[in-house]
């Protein structure tokens, strides 16, 4: 599934790499709906809204530096 994923994105940024040189802002919805090879109006909205949505990945509060440490060392005391 990732792979697909990249692929998609990918062909978007060939897309709008050509639409830029074109002299165009940005892909057109439809250029768009083109190049991933969907159909406007063909995905129900509410599929999107029920679809299952994977956890984060890291659900973890970030840690902060602790204190009298910097957070860059250079693993020298001075």
């Amino acid at each position: 599934m990732a792979l697909a994923e990249i692929e998609l994105c990918g062909e978007l940024m060939i897309a709008a790499s050509a639409a830029e040189a074109a002299g165009e802002e940005r892909l057109s919805l439809a250029r768009i709906d083109e190049v991933l090879g969907t159909v406007p109006g063909e995905a129900d909205d509410g599929v999107w809204k029920a679809a299952s949505r994977p956890a984060p990945r890291c659900s973890a509060p970030s840690r902060s530096a602790q204190p009298g440490r910097s957070a860059q060392s250079s693993g020298q005391r001075g």
